[in-house]
């Protein structure tokens, strides 16, 4: 038979020479080379525990010991046990309380008389591998905290049934003028004007909670101050606590919409400055090309036609100076506000 060669440290707390040894034996048979370190009473095994040069990778814990016992030895273990998979050994007669105290922070439970080489080196293996899964879902949701909680932008979590806000962040209760507190009594809808609450229902209507993807758009919220702002939305869904809820990043684009909408507004204003201006300056421009050629075409005009043609070209060109100071005093007052804008995203 091939044993698995990887050197497993395995704690047995157990207080029956007789178990203890079958035990060890079954581990052997299945393992190359286990490391077993034994406790025959809590003492013992508290000392192992908070030894911190003891690297181990599980625990066998039997429920009756000489000096403690029941769910006040689980809540110690489990205490001083750093987070290792605990697996609890029990007799018939603890069958029930093994079960219920699954839920203490114990990760298994095996029958001592239904025990084999085989069933015990299966659960080795397979609470060392959930253990270290829940290990990295742990750090995984200690990354989604503190990304959740300082991030510059309002984000919030809600529940897809009842609209809830299940979490904010302070960035969300900053900008919106709510309190945490406030915001956990309110669902998604009243952040919104009244006019947009439609609106948001197709838009959820459209994307259940049973859809993949992303929900990103550009929608309209309102502040507790009753301020209605512009605000990109980009969400997904995610799984939090055993259940599917929606995750949304608020970004508020209000300064940005105003000053392209402002632009817009500029830009139809100097056209139509532009067109009507066109028109006006089309007549003292037209007289000022017609008087040159009569001077390039006739070269022998009496001094007095001269005289009429000179005094029209400078009548011209005062006219056309007045009409381009006029046009450039209309365009003055077209202001833009100085503030800077990021335009990266504005087409998006």
């Amino acid at each position: 038979m091939i044993k698995d060669k990887f050197t497993y440290s395995i704690l047995i707390i157990e207080d029956n020479p007789g178990d203890l040894y079958i035990f060890q034996e079954y581990l052997r048979d299945q393992i190359l080379n286990p490391n077993i370190i034994s406790a025959t009473s809590f003492k013992e095994a508290a000392e192992v525990l908070l030894d911190d040069t003891q690297k181990l990778d599980i625990i066998f814990l039997d429920l009756s010991l000489p000096d403690k016992n029941g769910i006040a030895l689980i809540h110690e273990i489990v205490k001083i046990g750093k987070k290792r998979p605990i697996v609890v050994l029990t007799g018939y007669s603890d069958i029930q309380f093994s079960i219920d105290s699954l839920h203490l922070g114990v990760s298994d439970y095996l029958i001592k008389d239904e025990l084999t080489a085989l069933t015990l080196y299966k659960s080795v293996r397979y609470n060392i591998e959930r253990g270290k899964y829940l290990l990295q879902l742990e750090q995984s949701e200690k990354r989604y905290i503190d990304l959740f909680h300082l991030s510059p932008q309002p984000m919030w979590i809600y529940d897809l049934d009842t609209l809830l806000f299940l979490d904010v962040n302070d960035a969300a209760t900053d900008h919106y003028g709510y309190s945490y507190e406030e915001f956990l009594k309110m669902t998604i809808k009243d952040i919104r004007p009244k006019e947009e609450v439609s609106n948001l229902m197709k838009i959820l209507n459209d994307n259940p909670g049973d859809k993949e993807g992303k929900i990103k758009g550009f929608f309209r919220h309102q502040k507790k101050d009753g301020t209605v702002i512009e605000v990109e939305i980009t969400s997904n869904l995610i799984s939090r606590i055993g259940k599917t809820v929606r995750i949304i990043l608020a970004n508020d684009v209000t300064d940005r919409v105003n000053y392209i909408k402002a632009i817009i507004d500029q830009n139809d204003k100097l056209k139509e400055i532009a067109w009507v201006q066109s028109h006006v300056v089309r007549a003292p421009l037209a007289r000022l090309m017609g008087l040159i050629k009569i001077l390039e075409r006739d070269t022998k005009l009496a001094d007095e036609d001269k005289s009429f043609i000179y005094k029209e070209l400078l009548n011209s060109a005062d006219e056309l100076d007045e009409i381009i100071r006029d046009i450039s005093d209309k365009a003055s007052k077209i202001e833009i506000n100085n503030t800077s804008y990021d335009f990266g995203d504005i087409n998006r």
